[in-house]
C-alpha cells in the first residue's frame, strides 16, 4: 500500500476526481480539506502548497502535483492494478481525449456560470455571462449524455472501459454542477441514471460522504 500521500481538496470541486481513485484504489493517504468559500486557497498556508491557490493538489513525499489531468496520470500509474485508464494505446488516448474535454471545455463553461467575477467586474456583463454560459452548459450536458450512451455506459458500463475510473467521478461532478446552473438532472434520462450509479460504487459514497455532497441541488424557478 503507497503511504505518504496528502490530497488537498475542497467539497464538491473536480478535486472529487483524485479523491474517488485513492479511495478506491485503498491507498493511506490524508485528505485535506481546503474550505474554498472561507477562501482558504488565498492564505499564505495553501500558497505555501500551490502558489496558484486551486485543488486539487496531491503531495506524494517531496512532490508536489497539480493539475487534475496530471494528478489522474499520476495515480492510475501509482495503481496500475486498478485500471483507471485504459493499458492499450488508442483506447488510453480515447480516455484522456475525454478527460481533456471534461477539464478544458465543459469545466470552464460552468466556472463562467458559477464565478462570472473572475471575468468581468461589471454586474450587468456578470449576469449575461451567467445566463448565455448556463445555456451552453446545457448543451454540453447533452452530449456527455450522448458520450454516456454510445460508450454503453448508460447501460451498465463505463466511460473508460471495465472499470470505474476518472471519467466517471467527473462526469458526476459535472451533472451535478448542472444541478447548480438550473438544469435539472432528472431531465437527462440517461445521464442522471448512470451518475447515480456511479454515486452507489462504496469508495464514491464514501467521498460523497465525507464531502457531504447532495448529487441533485437543483431548485424550480419560483413563480
Amino acid at each position: 500500500m503507497t503511504t505518504n500521500l496528502q490530497l488537498y481538496y475542497a467539497p464538491g470541486a473536480c478535486s472529487f476526481v483524485p479523491h474517488t481513485l485513492l479511495e478506491t484504489a485503498g491507498a493511506a493517504y490524508e485528505p485535506r480539506m481546503v474550505k474554498l468559500h472561507k477562501r482558504e486557497n488565498d492564505e499564505p498556508p495553501f500558497r505555501a502548497v500551490n502558489p496558484r491557490g486551486q485543488v486539487p493538489v496531491l503531495v506524494h513525499g517531496s512532490e508536489v502535483i497539480t493539475q487534475i489531468v496530471a494528478i489522474v496520470s499520476y495515480l492510475d500509474a501509482l495503481f496500475p492494478e486498478q485500471n483507471f485508464l485504459p493499458r492499450e494505446a488508442l483506447a488510453r488516448t480515447r480516455a484522456m481525449e475525454l478527460l481533456a474535454w471534461m477539464n478544458n471545455t465543459v469545466h470552464p463553461t460552468f466556472t463562467h456560470v458559477f464565478m462570472p467575477f473572475k471575468y468581468s467586474d461589471d454586474a450587468g456583463a456578470q449576469e449575461q455571462l451567467r445566463q448565455f454560459n448556463a445555456g451552453q452548459y446545457r448543451k454540453l450536458l447533452e452530449e456527455l449524455q450522448g458520450i454516456v450512451i454510445g460508450t454503453g455506459a448508460a447501460s451498465g458500463g463505463w466511460l473508460g472501459g471495465p472499470s470505474f475510473g476518472p471519467l466517471d467521478a467527473y462526469a458526476l461532478t459535472l451533472t451535478r454542477w448542472g444541478s447548480m446552473a438550473g438544469i435539472d438532472p432528472e431531465g437527462l434520462a440517461a445521464l442522471w441514471p448512470y451518475v447515480q450509479r456511479v454515486a452507489s460504487v462504496p469508495s464514491v459514497a464514501r467521498v460523497v460522504e465525507r464531502e457531504r455532497l447532495k448529487l441533485n441541488l437543483y431548485a424550480p424557478p419560483l413563480g
